[in-house]
């Protein structure tokens, strides 16, 4: 067991990744499941090499250029080589998944994959016909001589060709898997061959090299620091930056050289030279790299799940904002449909009593209903306030496009605060009167995320509510980081930046309180990610308190549980399903005057210290309970459920015998439509 207190938050995210790999092997799924997961864990440690590699190579860099002997630095200086090291086993294992497992059980479905093996004579004629008429098109050949100022853009596909003669300079041939589909497929006696367009530029090089000699031929990608360096900024200059610095996204840093296994050591050598990319920052990798391309494999429909209809919410001669001022509303999606809100939006923008809509978007949809509606709304003489969030990571561009849209229509849009980002999923509806209808969620104004994303969205007419969220709207406008004269008194409301980490402080000194006086005390909490280490240590002190803690954590966790004298009363565990887990939950015993929260916020470090979060309560019995439900369902999952222990491993939850098996996702919705009795 390790000495630390708290597990490296890295570390812990490659183990969140393993998980994901580890649901390829899950026989109840479909194959053409079993492969999304392969693809899904492909697209995460892209990410992992954009962003968090180059912040574990400064570290160590650090760490060595100052010889240091702190063992909080040799210890971070010591993460990259281990994230290294675990990054290259789960490959290996991912190999073997896909070789030995799947692609065997495609061919039992008369699906020959063509992956590292010869192509057949008869296929030959087929597609050296489309790489003429189709791939061609897109082929750019590169010389690399000491003049050559070729730079290869991030994570796209290249091949490194080299020749007999070594007096003749080597050449990179693009792999144009961004301008075309990665496979070819053709159908033949009943049985379906797909083939990587990798391999069909091989075996047509010789008409891009007629008069060379080709000696090897084999495939690299690089993976580029994707953050952008973006200094606090009037509103109208940041947006310029963005625009400018997001072009620039594909030539940042190398931090990861992927190439194949069995290139000759000259030729990585030449690369590395070229690229002047660190021997440190090379991996080496298969055949085939961006396996994330496997989510658009040509397979037949009948190898993936018939998505289940979504639960539609009943409005029987009643206006969405007329049922909301007469009781809270609570949505769980995607069970339930997010034509809800939807609905809530288009309502605002036709409504003669709207007066005013105020939002926050962090992440848009690209082709988005909901900022429609706000041009719509603004065309038809509401007043529109927009929160864009131009700072989230790999949206910039999308935002700064539907900022620029509805600006044009006459919304009022207010672009981020120096040195903070605006996390909060929040709108409020003001009407004539004193009439208001708001809309809190714990995920974004999005419905493109919301058919993959478990979230919650509470619509309220809850006037000390709706009066803080006005607050805080005003906050925003003025634009700016908080400050010592800008204590807002939030009552109901839990707001990174003012009183969110006390309040939850608070609600957990609370639970220690009543352990200590011999009262039930317990808490469950649903997160994505968890890694204050405030936060951590006090809930570390609620268990030696007694306190009962119950953790359903998707992804980062720094916490260790079930460690004797410090977190022998925590239970962590993780669900990894066909959706992707995203609600956060608070829920506090508080001697059987539960208190229920959710909300945008995460545990991490940059939740706490540097967004704008919102968390809200939930007042209405009914909707507690039924969230309440929910979270029980989830932590009786003994089928997509693992433990997280102390070593940071996935535990699988192992049920009796003669115990039902509990899928979360399927059981809470056949529990949301049993209530609505659909």
């Amino acid at each position: 067991m390790t000495e630390s207190r708290f597990f490296s938050r890295d570390i812990s995210w490659l183990s969140f990744n393993e998980r994901v790999l580890n649901e390829a092997l899950n026989e109840q799924l479909l194959l053409g499941e079993r492969l999304k997961f392969l693809s899904i864990y492909s697209s995460n440690l892209d990410e992992f090499y954009r962003v968090r590699m180059p912040v574990l190579m400064a570290k160590k860099i650090y760490a060595l250029n100052k010889k240091t002997t702190r063992p909080e630095l040799l210890d971070a200086a010591s993460e990259f080589d281990e994230a290294r090291n675990i990054i290259h086993r789960q490959q290996e294992y991912y190999g073997d998944i896909l070789v030995n497992k799947l692609i065997p059980l495609l061919a039992e479905k008369k699906i020959t994959w063509l992956y590292g093996k010869s192509i057949p004579e008869w296929l030959n004629n087929t597609l050296r016909q489309y790489f003429f008429s189709t791939i061609a098109a897109f082929l750019q050949v590169n010389y690399l001589s000491e003049k050559s100022n070729f730079f290869p853009q991030n994570n796209k596909l290249y091949f490194l060709v080299s020749f007999d003669n070594l007096h003749e300079d080597a050449a990179i041939i693009n792999i144009p898997s961004d301008e075309l589909p990665r496979f070819f497929s053709v159908e033949k006696d009943e049985q379906r061959y797909i083939v990587f367009i990798d391999d069909i530029i091989k075996q047509n090089l010789q008409y891009l090299f007629q008069e060379k000699k080709i000696e090897h031929c084999f495939s690299f990608k690089i993976t580029r620091d994707a953050d952008l360096f973006l200094e606090d900024e009037l509103p109208e200059t940041l947006a310029e930056k963005i625009e400018k610095q997001v072009t620039k996204r594909d030539f940042g840093k190398a931090t990861r050289l992927l190439y194949e296994r069995q290139i000759p050591l000259r030729q990585l050598q030449l690369l590395c030279n070229q690229f002047k990319t660190a021997v440190s920052n090379t991996i080496e990798g298969g055949r085939y790299h961006n396996l994330k391309d496997i989510m658009a494999l040509p397979l037949p429909k009948y190898l993936f799940d018939v998505k289940q209809p979504s639960i539609n919410l009943q409005l029987i001669d009643k206006t969405l904002h007329g049922l909301i001022l007469e009781k809270d509303i609570m949505l769980h999606t995607p069970y339930d449909n997010y034509d809800t809100v939807l609905r809530f939006f288009n309502e605002a923008a036709i409504d003669k009593q709207t007066e005013e809509i105020y939002i926050t978007f962090y992440r848009i949809a690209t082709n988005s209903r909901i900022a429609h509606a706000l041009i719509t709304a603004a065309k038809n003489g509401k007043k529109v306030f927009v929160f864009d969030e131009l700072k989230a990571r790999f949206d910039e561009e999308n935002n700064l496009r539907w900022a620029k849209k509805m600006k044009a229509a006459g919304v009022k849009v207010i672009y981020s605060i120096p040195r903070l980002k605006v996390h909060a999923k929040i709108a409020l509806v003001k009407k004539r009167g004193t009439k208001h209808v708001a809309l809190l969620a714990t995920g974004n104004m999005n419905e493109t995320t919301a058919k993959v994303y478990t979230d919650h969205q509470l619509f309220t007419a809850h006037k000390p509510i709706i009066h803080e969220l006005e607050m805080l709207f005003h906050f925003l406008d003025k634009r700016k980081k908080p400050g010592i004269n800008d204590a807002l008194s939030f009552e109901h409301l839990l707001v990174a930046q003012f009183n969110l980490q006390q309040k939850f402080l608070a609600l957990i000194q609370q639970e220690i309180d009543n352990a200590v006086n011999g009262l039930p005390a317990s808490i469950c909490i649903k997160l994505n990610n968890i890694e204050e280490q405030t936060l951590i240590n006090k809930l570390y002190e609620a268990s030696n308190a007694g306190v009962k803690i119950n953790l359903i954590v998707r992804s980062i966790c720094c916490l260790i549980p079930g460690v004797k004298g410090m977190s022998e009363n925590i239970t962590v565990k993780r669900i990894v399903g066909k959706y992707l887990e995203h609600g956060r939950v608070f829920i506090f015993h508080n001697n059987g005057d539960i208190k229920v929260f959710a909300g945008s916020a995460d545990w991490m470090n940059r939740n706490i210290y540097t967004r704008i979060e919102v968390c809200f309560p939930v007042y209405d019995e009914a909707i507690k309970q039924e969230l309440i439900d929910i979270i029980n369902i989830e932590w009786s999952d003994n089928v997509q459920a693992v433990y997280i222990n102390e070593y940071l491993n996935n535990v699988p939850v192992a049920g009796n015998e003669n115990e039902k098996p509990v899928n979360s996702q399927q059981a809470i919705y056949d529990y949301l439509k049993e209530k609505t009795g659909v």
